[in-house]
């Protein structure tokens, strides 16, 4: 009743919210991904598709599994969406060098003595499509599930990774003061909890923030912004926030900004917003100018937007899983793809020196123990000094800069809770790392 309840009033923040459906979908044993497959399950298949196997608007239980497993594939079929444009240039190939290998690589996941394949653990992480690159070629390229080569998939929360990119950018290029408070350049968010918070623990997600998750409270604000951000009509009678940006005034200080790391979503929504009122461009068009019309892209990206037109900057991105690992393939070259430098290699070199250790020990999180949080990116501060772009439900840019390797995964896990798929993701990742840097 909850989840239908989460998903009514808020599929335009659904990827950010979805961590709902992990405490849900533990009550029952969910189905296989070889079960699940939407093909199998014949989701909007016929003309017409039979009512039983009908996944749209306006009902409430699209995000729910194994219902999920299509939709991650065709957000732009049941709601509104914004281009996130290639440009009309040719698309630049990525080199390839198949390595049927890599399916054979095995590897011991966290708490585990039976070791795995690598060809296993994508289907036990409901993998949708997976691409590995080294040494800037395509060695390993997979598809399934909703997707396929000429397909999107939601990246969910790697959009805040990209937002957070096209922050330090900004940051870099002097266009954009880290240190300014949030009030001085957005006034309307002056008398909220971010007007007092600088530009940079935004964006490293230390701010203070009263915000409650709570979601067996009917009050809380999760819900709240919940139905700020749909895109669809307000119920008769609505009298709360209308769209991201009237949300973010709401919110009120919960102690002292920069002590702890507290992963929200809103903190992107405010930093789309800061970006937006600095360069006079929206998060979408931002992105398409500085990244996606200058890499080579093959298809152009879209992202889900509130009822007045704003992108959501925090989970709002479908791609194609090549272009995601050509934004990998960037974040690895410092910049620099087909011979161009897109943005200064000082913007890599800050997100790879990591946030604030402490402050981010203080969130607890277990599989990533020793790891920060930097202009919404993921540092594991491991030997190889990966990073990683992640998103709920399995999504991840993994960047190994020893290895020279990217690893792109969509994914439509059952649950949204990374926790539960990194003890097999992360040492498959190393795994293959060390295999491949041996060859």
């Amino acid at each position: 009743m909850v989840l239908n309840r989460f998903l009514a009033f808020g599929f335009g923040g659904a990827f950010v919210l979805a961590s709902l459906y992990s405490t849900v979908a533990h009550a029952t044993s969910p189905l296989s991904a070889e079960d699940s497959d939407p093909g199998k399950m014949a989701w909007m298949q016929g003309f017409p598709p039979p009512a039983e196997k009908l996944i749209m608007q306006p009902e409430s239980d699209f995000f729910s599994f194994p219902k999920m497993r299509w939709t991650v594939c065709h957000i732009r079929e049941l709601m509104p969406t914004k281009q996130v444009s290639r440009g009309i240039g040719a698309p630049v190939p990525l080199a390839s060098a198949p390595d049927e290998g890599i399916d054979a690589v095995r590897f011991l996941p966290l708490g585990s003595d039976t070791a795995m394949t690598w060809r296993e653990s994508l289907f036990a992480n409901y993998t949708d499509g997976l691409l590995v690159l080294h040494e800037g070629r395509v060695v390993y390229e997979h598809y399934s599930g909703c997707l396929s080569e000429a397909g999107k998939h939601a990246a969910m929360s790697m959009t805040k990774s990209l937002t957070g990119l096209l922050a330090e950018i900004l940051v870099v290029e002097g266009r954009l003061d880290e240190g300014a408070k949030v009030g001085s350049i957005i006034p309307e968010l002056e008398d909220s909890a971010f007007g007092s918070a600088t530009v940079r623990q935004v964006m490293d997600m230390t701010t203070g923030l009263q915000y409650s998750e709570n979601y067996a409270d009917p009050n809380a604000d999760i819900w709240v912004y919940s139905k700020a951000a749909s895109p669809l009509p307000k119920p008769e009678g609505y009298v709360g926030p209308n769209g991201y940006f009237e949300y973010l005034q709401t919110v009120k200080q919960d102690g002292t900004h920069g002590e702890a790391f507290g992963y929200r979503t809103i903190n992107s929504d405010a930093l789309g917003w800061i970006i937006s009122r600095v360069i006079g461009k929206d998060v979408a068009h931002l992105l398409s100018e500085r990244i996606w019309s200058r890499m080579g892209a093959e298809q152009d990206g879209y992202m889900t937007v509130d009822a007045k037109g704003t992108p959501f900057a925090g989970g709002g991105l479908s791609a194609g899983l090549r272009d995601l690992g050509r934004v990998g393939q960037l974040m690895l070259s410092d910049g620099v793809i087909n011979g161009e430098a897109l943005f200064p290699r000082k913007v890599v070199d800050n997100i790879r020196a990591g946030g604030d250790r402490e402050a981010f020990a203080k969130a607890g999180y277990s599989t990533l123990a020793g790891g920060s949080y930097r202009s919404m990116w993921w540092l594991f501060h491991n030997d190889h000094g990966a990073f990683a772009a992640r998103g709920v439900h399995g999504q991840t840019i993994y960047v190994d800069p020893t290895a020279d390797m990217v690893i792109v995964r969509f994914a439509s896990f059952p649950t949204a809770a990374n926790s539960r798929i990194d003890p097999t993701s992360l040492p498959a990742y190393q795994a293959l790392a060390e295999y491949l840097m041996a060859k």
